[in-house]
Order: C-alpha cells, then sequence, then structure tokens
C-alpha cells in the first residue's frame, strides 16, 4: 500500500529539484474514492523547468507557456516649445499664473501627469505622463492653449474630403491627435475645396503631408454612375444578389444598386479605372438585352395576400426569381391598389404566375368567437397554453386584440384549420367551468382590501382559487373583477363586498403632527410605533412619506378606538413638545473649556441633574452660543449653572436695559447686523433680547463692565435715534477696500463717526452681500457720512502706478512663507499689488498698484517694517528648559499671543537629549559629568545651558517687553501644610477631587505618596494662580465635617434572614433593595452563594440612630415571607419554553397573576422537569393548576412535530457529522525521507516568484545592501 502523508510545514522536505513538466490534472474524489487519495504531482503539478540558454528559442511546452508578457500601460513623453512659439512669455511668474492654470485644467481633463521645465535659452519642455490615449489628448491641449497657433490651407478635391473624414469622423480625429492640429473642413453645402489647418508649424506640415497622401490614393480610383430602368434593378441584381456579387468579385468594382424601398434609377459603380469599364459594359449588356428580351402580365391578388407573396424579408420574391427568372413588381402598401405585375421572359410568365398564385394562397387568415376576459387564461400562465400551439405550429400567427371576444389566426391553411380547433376546444372548456363577477366599492378602500403587501387580497386568492383585478390609483375606477371557478367567485364576491361594508362604517382621522417629531414617534427601528400598533390593534396608522414634507398623520378603524389612538398620541406628541422647548446661551468661548470639565465631567453632570440636552460650537467654530433643549424649566435651571460658572471664573458684569419692545427688530436688524456690530465694536459682549411676542422691554448686556457700559450707551443712543427720526443709507464698495475704509484699530471709521455721529455698519463674512455697507442716524448725519465714505471710495478706485527703493537685503522677509507679509499688506490697505524685483536681479525697485490712498499706506507701512528691520536686536531670555512647555501653553497659544502683542519673534530652543541611561541615572554635581560639549572642552559651570536660552528677535524696547512677559509665565513652587488624613478627601474618588482643584486654579498639585506619611502638598503654577490654590487646600473644615459624618455612618449590624428569601428582598433587577438603601441611606451587603458560613447573615452599615427605623422597615419585608410554602411540581421539559414565553414575558404575566415566584430547572440539572412554586398557599394552589393546564395543551403540539419528524428529511449538518480528515495526498516527497527537515518558506531561493531569478545563497557577511 502506498504511503499516505497529510500536509504540514513540519514534514514538509526540500523537493524542488525532482520537479519536471506534466499535464494539469483535475482529480474530483466523490464518496467511493475516499479511501484513494490523489497523489501529490496529481494534487500539485510542477512548473516547467527554466530553457537553457541554447534552447532560448524554443518555447516551453505546458500550460505555462501561453502566458504573454505583460506592457506598460503607461508610457512618457517630452514636448519642447522654442521661446519664439510660446504663448506665455513671462519669466516672472512660471510655476504661477495663467500658464499654470492651464496645466491644471490639461491634467484634470485627460488624467495625464504634466511637469514643466525651462531650457537655458527660456524654451518649454514639458513631460506627459500617462496611459497613450491620455497623453495624445494632452499634447493636443498642450500645443492648442500653451504654443502660438499658426495656419495654413491644403486644396484637395471636394469627393476626397468624406475620406479625411472617414466613418463617423474617427480618421479625421486620429488625424487631430497625432498631428496635435485643428483640421476645419468645409460643410458638403460649401462649393470651397480649401481644408484650413491650425497648429504648430511642425504640426501643419504633418496634417498637410498626411491629408495629401489620402487624396493622392484616392486618385486612383474612379466614379461613374449609370441610369438604369428601377424595374430593370432585379436582373442586374439577380437571385439574393448572387449576380452583381459575382460581378464585383470578378471586377474588383463596387457596385451599389438602390433598394426597392428608394425611388432612384442611379446605378453607382467606384473602383479602378480599367476595372470599373468593364463592370459597366456588363451592366449595360444585361440591361439592354433584358429590355428587348422581357415582357409584362398584370394579375389580380387581394391585398392582404400581398406579404405573403414577398414573404418574410422578401424571401418569396426573391425564390420566384431564382425558379422562373420572373422579376414580381408588389405595389407600395399605402397604396390601394392589389395589381401585381410580372416581368420576364414570355415562356417563363406563365410558370412565375402559378409561383404567385401558390404563394397568395398559401396562407390564410381565421378568428375564433372568445370573451375578452377569457384570454388571459387562454394564454396561460407565461404564455404556457399558448406555447403548446405555437411550437406544434410555429408558421401559425395568433392575435388577441384587447377589448374585442374574438382571436385571430393567421398562417398556413392546414396549420390554422387544427390551431383553431385547438383554441375552440380550450374556449368551450374554460366557459364551462369558469365564471366572473363584478363589484362597485368606492376607489378609496381599495388599498385597505389589498392589504399591506397585497397580504388580505392575497389570502383570498389562494383561499378560493380565483384572480381579482382591482384597478389602478391612476384609473379612479370603483369596478373590481374576480374571475375563476364559479363558487370560488361567489365565495370571494361576499368576501369582498362584506371587507367593503365593514370599512364604509370605519373612520378615518387625520391627526397633524409636525414632521420633526416623526421619527421620534416612530422610535428605532420602529419599536414605538409598535407598541402603538399592539395597544390599539384595530387601528392602522399611516405616517406621510418623508419626502412630501406633509404633517397629516393618517389614523383609521373603528370610531371609539380610533378616538382613543387619537388621546394617545396626541399627549405623547405634548411631551415631546414640552421636552423640545430650546435657548441658546452666549458664553465666552475661552470658559467652554471650564463649561465641559476635565473628560467631560461638568457638562455630564449639568445634563443628568437637568436633564437636558445641551449642544457646544465645534472648537475650531467662531460661535460662542451653547443650545440648551428640554422642558422649558430644566432648560432654564441649565442656563442658571452655566451662567453661573462664567460669572464664578471671570469678572462678569450683567446690566438689564428697558427698549420699548417695538423697537427690538429694527434695532437687531436683518439677520441681527446692527446688534452684531454693537457686540463686536464693544469687545464682544453678549446682547440678548427677549424672545418675539412676550411684550417685555428688558435687553439683557452680559460681559466685561467696562465693555458692558460701553455697549449700554451705543445701544441707548440708537434706541433714541430710531424713535426720534431714523434714517438709513446703503453703499457699496469692493470688499478688498473695506479694511482700509475701517483702518487699523478702527481708526479711520471711528473718524467719520465722531464727525457725523452716524453709525456705519460693514458686512460680516457670513453675510451674503460682502459690498454692502450701511450708514444708520439722523438724515443731516448719515448723508455727511455718506459724502465723506464716497469720497473715501472715488479715491480707492483711482488706480495709481508708484515705486520705492528697498535695500536687497530686506527683500527676503517680505516675500519669505509665500509672500505672507505682503498679503498682509495687500488685505489691509484695499488689496494693493506690491512688486519685488526677482530673486538673483540686484534691483532695489519695488513697485506699488492700487488706489492712490491705499499705495501711499501701503508705502509707508512698508517704510515702518524696514525701520523695524534695521532697529533689529536680538537679546537672550534664560529659563530652565523644563518650563518651556508650560510657557508656550496649549497648541502655543500664549507664545503666539506675545509674539503677535510685542511685535517680535521667539525662538526656543531644541530639547536637550539626556545621554546617560534612564535606567541608571547618574547624580552630576557642579557640571562634573554633564559639562563636556560636542568640541570636548570643558564648559563654565556658572554659564546657562544652550538648550536654557530663549532668543527674542525685534526692536530693543518690544524685545525687553516680551522678555518680562515671558519671565512672568515661569511657573513657581510654594509648598501648603495639610494634614496626611485629609490628603484621600483632597485626591476624591479616582483622583477626581485633585484633577478639579488643578482645573479650576490652574496649577500642578502633588499629593506626597501614602507610605511617606508626609503633611506637605507641593503647588506649582503662575504666582497669580498660587494664592487661590493655596486657599482652596486650606479650606477643610469641609472635609473634616465629612469625616465626622463618615464615622456616624460606619455603624455595623447583622440581620439573619433565611436565604431563600433574600431575591424578595433583593426585587426585580434590584428594585426593592435599592428602595431600602435610599429612604434609610444604609448600605446592605449580602453574602455569597458559596459562603456557608454566613449564609444566612445580612451585614448593614449605617448611622446609629437609624437602625431602629431600618430593622422595622426590613422585619415589615421579611415576616410574611414566613407565611408562604414552596411546592414542587413535575412539569415536562419539552414545554417550558413555551410556559417562559420570548424574554420571559409569559412567565412574568403568570407570576403578576397569581403573585406567586416560579423557578425552572438550570441546565444539567438532575431533574429537569422539577419546577419549583412559591407564594401563599392558595395563591400557589392557583398557579399549579395553571400552569399544569398549559403543559397538557402545549404538549400536544410538541407530540404532534415530533410524529412528523419521522417523515422529514434529516437537515445537511446532521448528515455530515463524520470527522473531516482534512486534506490528504499520496506519494509525498516529504513522506520518503524522514530525516530532512522542511524547508524555509520565506527563502526566495527555495520559493522563487514568477519571473524571478533565484537569488545567490546568503553570504556570511550578511546580503548586499
Amino acid at each position: 500500500m502506498s504511503s499516505v502523508a497529510v500536509l504540514t510545514q513540519e514534514s514538509f522536505a526540500e523537493h524542488r529539484s525532482g520537479l519536471a513538466q506534466q499535464q494539469v490534472k483535475v482529480t474530483a474524489l466523490n464518496s467511493e474514492e475516499e479511501n484513494d487519495p490523489p497523489t501529490y504531482k496529481e494534487a500539485f503539478p510542477p512548473l516547467p523547468e527554466k530553457a537553457p540558454c541554447l534552447e532560448a528559442a524554443q518555447e516551453p511546452a505546458g500550460p505555462w507557456s501561453k502566458i504573454r508578457p505583460i506592457k506598460a500601460s503607461v508610457i512618457t513623453q517630452v514636448f519642447h516649445v522654442p521661446l519664439e512659439e510660446r504663448k506665455y512669455k513671462d519669466m516672472n511668474q512660471f510655476g504661477e499664473g495663467e500658464q499654470a492654470k492651464i496645466c491644471l485644467d490639461i491634467m484634470q481633463k485627460t488624467g495625464a501627469h504634466l511637469e514643466l521645465s525651462l531650457a537655458k535659452d527660456q524654451g518649454l519642455s514639458i513631460m506627459v505622463s500617462g496611459k497613450l490615449e491620455a497623453v495624445m489628448k494632452a499634447r493636443k491641449e498642450i500645443v492648442a492653449r500653451l504654443q502660438t497657433q499658426a495656419s495654413a490651407t491644403v486644396a484637395i478635391p471636394k469627393e476626397h474630403h468624406r475620406f479625411v473624414i472617414g466613418k463617423n469622423g474617427e480618421k479625421l480625429q486620429d488625424l487631430e491627435l497625432k498631428t496635435a492640429t485643428k483640421i476645419q473642413i468645409p460643410r458638403p453645402d460649401d462649393p470651397s475645396n480649401q481644408i484650413k489647418i491650425t497648429g504648430t508649424k511642425e504640426g501643419i506640415e504633418k496634417a498637410r503631408h498626411e491629408i495629401l497622401l489620402i487624396s493622392a490614393e484616392q486618385d486612383k480610383r474612379a466614379v461613374e454612375r449609370l441610369d438604369v430602368e428601377k424595374v430593370y434593378h432585379p436582373f442586374i441584381a439577380g437571385p439574393y444578389n448572387k449576380l452583381v456579387s459575382e460581378l464585383m468579385q470578378d471586377t474588383g468594382t463596387r457596385i451599389n444598386i438602390p433598394p426597392p424601398s428608394v425611388n432612384k434609377t442611379e446605378i453607382v459603380f467606384t473602383g479602378e479605372k480599367e476595372q470599373l469599364a468593364q463592370a459597366v459594359a456588363r451592366v449595360k449588356k444585361i440591361y439592354e438585352e433584358k429590355k428587348k428580351k422581357t415582357t409584362t402580365i398584370a394579375v389580380e391578388v387581394k391585398k392582404s395576400q400581398h406579404k405573403y407573396v414577398i414573404g418574410p424579408k422578401g424571401n418569396s420574391l426573391q425564390e420566384i426569381l431564382e425558379k422562373t427568372g420572373v422579376s414580381v413588381e408588389i405595389p407600395p402598401t399605402d397604396s390601394s391598389s392589389e395589381t401585381v405585375i410580372l416581368r420576364g421572359e414570355p415562356e417563363k410568365l406563365g410558370q412565375a404566375l402559378t409561383e404567385v398564385y401558390a404563394k397568395a394562397n398559401s396562407f390564410t387568415v381565421s378568428s375564433v368567437s372568445a370573451p375578452s376576459w377569457l384570454h388571459r387564461f387562454i394564454i396561460g400562465k407565461k404564455g404556457q397554453n399558448l406555447a403548446k400551439i405555437t411550437q406544434q405550429m410555429p408558421k401559425v400567427h395568433i392575435e388577441f386584440t384587447e377589448g374585442e371576444d374574438k382571436i385571430t389566426l393567421e398562417g398556413p391553411t392546414e396549420d390554422v384549420n387544427v390551431a383553431q380547433e385547438q383554441i375552440e376546444v380550450m374556449v368551450k372548456d374554460l366557459i364551462n367551468r369558469m365564471d366572473y363577477a363584478e363589484i362597485n366599492v368606492d376607489h378609496k378602500f381599495h388599498r385597505h382590501l389589498i392589504g399591506k403587501n397585497g397580504a388580505n387580497i392575497n389570502r383570498i386568492k389562494d383561499l378560493y382559487k380565483v384572480s381579482v383585478r382591482i384597478p389602478p390609483d391612476n384609473e379612479k375606477s370603483n369596478l373590481i373583477r374576480i374571475e375563476g371557478d364559479p363558487q370560488g367567485v361567489q365565495q370571494a364576491k361576499k368576501e369582498l363586498l362584506e371587507l367593503a361594508s365593514r370599512m364604509e362604517n370605519e373612520r378615518t382621522k387625520d391627526l397633524i403632527i409636525e414632521q420633526k417629531f416623526h421619527r421620534t414617534i416612530i422610535g428605532q427601528k420602529g419599536e414605538r410605533i409598535r407598541e402603538i400598533r399592539e395597544k390599539f390593534p384595530e387601528v392602522i396608522i399611516n405616517f406621510p412619506d418623508p419626502a412630501h414634507k406633509s404633517d397629516i398623520v393618517q389614523l383609521r378603524g373603528p370610531k371609539n378606538e380610533v378616538e382613543k389612538c387619537t388621546k394617545y398620541m396626541q399627549k405623547m406628541v405634548a411631551d415631546l413638545v414640552e421636552n423640545s422647548f430650546s435657548i441658546s446661551v452666549p458664553i465666552f468661548k475661552q470658559f467652554h473649556k471650564n463649561i465641559i470639565g476635565k473628560g467631560g465631567a461638568n457638562i455630564k453632570k449639568i445634563r443628568e441633574e437637568s436633564n437636558t440636552k445641551i449642544d457646544l460650537p465645534a472648537e475650531n467654530s467662531n460661535s460662542e452660543t451653547i443650545v440648551i433643549t428640554g422642558k422649558r424649566a430644566n432648560c432654564e435651571a441649565a442656563r442658571h449653572r452655566i451662567l453661573a460658572i462664567q460669572k464664578e471664573l471671570a469678572n462678569i458684569t450683567e446690566v438689564e436695559v428697558s427698549i420699548p419692545s417695538k423697537l427690538h427688530n429694527s434695532l437687531i436688524g436683518a439677520k441681527g447686523r446692527f446688534i452684531r456690530s454693537i457686540m463686536e465694536e464693544c469687545g464682544g459682549v453678549h446682547i440678548h433680547f427677549p424672545t418675539e411676542g412676550s411684550g417685555s422691554d428688558t435687553v439683557t448686556i452680559r460681559g466685561p463692565a467696562q465693555d458692558v457700559e460701553k455697549a449700554k450707551k451705543q445701544l441707548l443712543h440708537l434706541a433714541e435715534e430710531k424713535q426720534t427720526k431714523s434714517y438709513t443709507v446703503d453703499l457699496r464698495a469692493k470688499p478688498e477696500y473695506h479694511k482700509f475704509l475701517i483702518g487699523k484699530g478702527g481708526g479711520n471709521i471711528r473718524k467719520v463717526r465722531d464727525n457725523t455721529g452716524a453709525r456705519i455698519i460693514f458686512p460680516t463674512s457670513e453675510d451674503k452681500d460682502q459690498e454692502l455697507i450701511t450708514i444708520m442716524g439722523t438724515e443731516e448725519a448719515v448723508k455727511e457720512a455718506q459724502k465723506e465714505l464716497e469720497a473715501l471710495i472715488k479715491n480707492l478706485d483711482n488706480v495709481v502706478e508708484d515705486s520705492m527703493v528697498v535695500d536687497p537685503k530686506h527683500h527676503r522677509h517680505f516675500v519669505i512663507r509665500r509672500g505672507q507679509v505682503l498679503r498682509e499688506i495687500a488685505d489691509e490697505y484695499g488689496g494693493v499689488m506690491v512688486s519685488f524685483p526677482r530673486s538673483g536681479t540686484q534691483s532695489d525697485k519695488v513697485t506699488l498698484k492700487g488706489a492712490k490712498d491705499c499705495v501711499e499706506a501701503a508705502k509707508k507701512r512698508i517704510q515702518e517694517i524696514i525701520e523695524d528691520l534695521e532697529a533689529q536686536v536680538t537679546i537672550e531670555c534664560t529659563i530652565p528648559q523644563k518650563f518651556h512647555r508650560s510657557i508656550m501653553g496649549p497648541k502655543g497659544s500664549r507664545i503666539q499671543q506675545i509674539t503677535r502683542d510685542y511685535g517680535v519673534q521667539i525662538k526656543f530652543p531644541d530639547r536637550e537629549e539626556n545621554p546617560a541611561p534612564v535606567a541608571e541615572p547618574v547624580v552630576q554635581e557642579n557640571g562634573e559629568e554633564g559639562g563636556e560639549g560636542k568640541d570636548g572642552k570643558d564648559a563654565d559651570p556658572s554659564s546657562p545651558k544652550k538648550c536654557d536660552i530663549i532668543i527674542i528677535s525685534g526692536r530693543r524696547e518690544k524685545c525687553e517687553a516680551a522678555k518680562e512677559a515671558l519671565q512672568a509665565l515661569v511657573p513657581v513652587t510654594i509648598e501648603v501644610e495639610v494634614p496626611f488624613d485629609l490628603h484621600r478627601y483632597i485626591i476624591g474618588q479616582k483622583g477626581s477631587g485633585i484633577r478639579k482643584m488643578m482645573d479650576e486654579f490652574e496649577v500642578n498639585i502633588q499629593v506626597p505618596a501614602p507610605e511617606l506619611q508626609s503633611d506637605t502638598i507641593t503647588i506649582t503654577g503662575l504666582a497669580t494662580n498660587l494664592d487661590r490654590a493655596k486657599a482652596g487646600l486650606l479650606e477643610m473644615k469641609e472635609l473634616q465635617a465629612e469625616q465626622e459624618d463618615r464615622a456616624l455612618r460606619s455603624f455595623k449590624l447583622t440581620v439573619t434572614v433565611d436565604p431563600k428569601y433574600h431575591p424578595k428582598i433583593i426585587g426585580r433587577k434590584g428594585a426593592v433593595i435599592t428602595q431600602i438603601r435610599t429612604e434609610h441611606e444604609v448600605n446592605i451587603q449580602f453574602p455569597d452563594k458559596d459562603d456557608e458560613s454566613q449564609v444566612r447573615r445580612l451585614l448593614v452599615v449605617s448611622e446609629h440612630r437609624k437602625r431602629s427605623i431600618f430593622f422595622r422597615a426590613l422585619m415589615s419585608l421579611v415576616l410574611p415571607l414566613d407565611k408562604m410554602v414552596s411546592e414542587d411540581v413535575t412539569l415536562d421539559h419539552r414545554v417550558h419554553a413555551r410556559i417562559i414565553g420570548a424574554r420571559g414575558k409569559a412567565i412574568r404575566k403568570i407570576m403578576d397573576e397569581f403573585k406567586v415566584d416560579i423557578r425552572f430547572p438550570q441546565s444539567g440539572a438532575p431533574d429537569p422537569n422539577c419546577v419549583t412554586v412559591t407564594g401563599l398557599p392558595e395563591n400557589v394552589e392557583e398557579a399549579i393548576d395553571h400552569i399544569l393546564n398549559l403543559e397538557e395543551e402545549y404538549l400536544a403540539d410538541v407530540v404532534d412535530n415530533e410524529a412528523m419528524q419521522v417523515y422529514m428529511k434529516p437537515s445537511s449538518h446532521e448528515e455530515s457529522k463524520a470527522p473531516s480528515k482534512g486534506f490528504v495526498v499520496r506519494d509525498a516527497p516529504w513522506a520518503t525521507v524522514n530525516n530532512e527537515k522542511a524547508p524555509d518558506m520565506s527563502s526566495s531561493e527555495d520559493f522563487p516568484s514568477f519571473g524571478a531569478q533565484v537569488a545567490p545563497k546568503t553570504l556570511p557577511w550578511g546580503p548586499k545592501r
């Protein structure tokens, strides 16, 4: 017997040397061959060996020899555009401007990748990579859009133009792509023969050459037209076009004979001149011959029989022509003539006439009377009945006309007679055993008759074996038709009429519910609406399609049930409305993190305690508004708590101003423009107006005290203006002018306001119209302000060009970071354009272009920047590296603020890496170990480390101020004495207490480790925050009071209660025990089930004074349990699941009904049928009787099911329970060699990749790099 081995990594031995070419075999293993596994070579056919070099020319045999090499799909081409042909020659903007935009556009359009470079001669080199088609399209676009275009014309004969265009214009497109030109060919109705070519000189020459080649090729060919009477065309073409095909083959000439349907007499010949002349001569000979010899006869044939003479696709006419040589001319279908003309030699006309009559009479038309409603039964399901007839007699055509009581048959006479007999028998049988009835039911009830997914109507169809046709909604018809067995039709009719009658007595009610609540009422996966439908099963609830934006929910059902359901849903909606109250609370952005708290602790607590939904704006959003949703009272409470946090953290003042409510809308302005401008001007204070319609005059202003006072004055002044004589004017100015009009720090616009007393409002980034400027105030003030602003805008529109001298050494400062400084100047000074000379040129001339005032202001600003650069100094600020991160602040915010405030540059040193290993830190004294620099020289111990020095660059006075600001940010450390016993209260649960204090005071607090037993707590932070943190730690009276309270609560009491009553004391899901714990403020611990020694005892921890109250409450719960009894009842385990019900629903209902506790055995119990019932004796008896009745009822079903299982096929998984042996092969290489180890699967030598060369053995000194 051959050896059998299972394929594993461990037993695999080297066998690659023994591979030989072999045909791949596929072996199918069926059940009979299980004991005879495939051989190794059958399961794993070897790859072909590599052919030796001498035989390289011969392809190796085998399945692997057919693999073709894969070619690269991506190609690269380089195109050159000389300088004189470049369309865009601006050397200053290479990689920018129009040229770059065009290149991006070409890449997007074609999908090719473009790279541009400039040659020394300023010619443009373009490298295009991509698929061939994309590269060719890109080339065409490049030439058209980046290269200057020349044009030329080429003249070729008009008849050759179509050969240049090609089929569907393909040849022309291909020519344009190849030559990268645009070729314009005149229209057919244009007499011109000039073809216009546009493109580069090189492309034009190529295209011209190609067009002339095509024309020269066509010059060799000739075209001739011969006029032949239409009636002789069939003789020239011959039967089935055989004669003309032979002629074309013999002469190599193309002959185009117009088809019979086209009324043309001209035959066109195309080909070489000599061969064409032969073809024309032969056709003329046939024509002359037939004209002399042929004669005609006319016969009358019924119009309906003409199609039989013609035959399918004219085959019958061709057949007569082939047999007799006679042409048959049939009048057109739109003619009423019945005359058929036969043309041919006289001796053959008689035979042809016989053939014509034979064809005409070979087919007949007949009809069968059958009521139209029976037609579909005659056709059968998917045409089955009709298919039986048409398969026997395929030449018979059977036609059913809707609404007509007849069936038309058409075809060979014999076949039609047979089919007619069969259909008549079928009709007679159907009339005897089928009937139909029609009933009128209002179309609005039709969909209720159909039911959900057709449930009702399908049930009636299946039950009574009938077909029911209900008209579609768009027909608005009331007629329902029932067809089928007479008895079934009557029964279905009766049931449908009863259903319709019941529906007429039902009531439909439309409930108006806002669409935003529909999804909430339906619930996730329809859970809530399912509950409502279960509660009111007779009511049909229909929600509108979300796309229709309708608020109408339709209820249908018995009147009383519909009313109850309406009230229930109205109450539900009222609750939703109450809970959907929403208010917006403006909170300064810097306090949002405090409201959220560490890990969201604060906001989570407010949400839970106020039972509201609180949405904060995204961190990167400019919005400061927090939205609170829920019940009105709860929203107000949450709002009060959030405002209290803000008030506590900052010096926030709240002022109430009384302004008549009728002025509120005009003060707010369109989309809040006016009020937003006041808030922004006054340092971002929050102004809150009462809700519209409340009648309240109180307006609340909240923010820093100084800003609030300023906003109050402005608001009152504006209100006073509105009440006296408010006047508004709109001005328009380009958005880039706005910053210049406003001026630095609002200086320009403040000047206009002070001069005129008018209020000027500029658009915000959110406004759609960015050009609109609004002026408000008294008419006189507004007109004066308008005059001043219009003068400023007019000056800005007056564009001038100016220049200034800037030392080249300062140029880099303006153009670095992609010209950020220049962009800022342009933004600030009305979009003025500043152009610096290109790098490499030694020019110091800077050009400015823009409005005159803007140019002057920009020049002044550039001069200021240069003065700053000239006066710039660099100073050092020494701060230990460990404080650098805290100085920088989150995401460098603190350092960015200092940079902005003082106009300086601050550079922090790189972090110093500690050379000593972390595991063994070395104590360095007096710089002994760490004093060596990179150069090995000793460093001065007193000099600061390089990693501690921060470099500040800018004007000296500003650098000094920035240095002081940096030093003020260095954290300070103090120690506070707090008794060790109180440390755990400071830390709090899982460190929550100490985290809260660190967040609140913005400091770092370090509590000593418990094993040190130290009272000293270290606080590190900014000096301004340390005093508050220290005061917070020292407020320990509350902690001491809490400690005393804990001591009182630590009283323990042990109560003995029988373990069987423990579940009763705990209650369902711990409801009872939770209530006891809450009411009496006690902690109750139940013993573990496995703890036999403590099994009866409960450990109670509570206040000493409350123990007697709790004990009485516990006893009042336990004493009634002594009267209870437990009885075991034998219940067949097969019905347990049915009695318990889905998720225990049924068993809970029984326990609630009889006030008992029922326990079922766990899986693996000694007696699986034993069920325990516990409760008062009379209740236990009644419960046992009830469940025994249920057992008897359910057991009957179980027995029936088991009886049915005997006759049912076992499931597939039961059949295949035999253990799998895995994949087994015979004669494996590793089975014969036991001592060799398995090869290395990762080795490229043992297992080379396809197409790769075998890697050489690894050298002792490692692989080559």
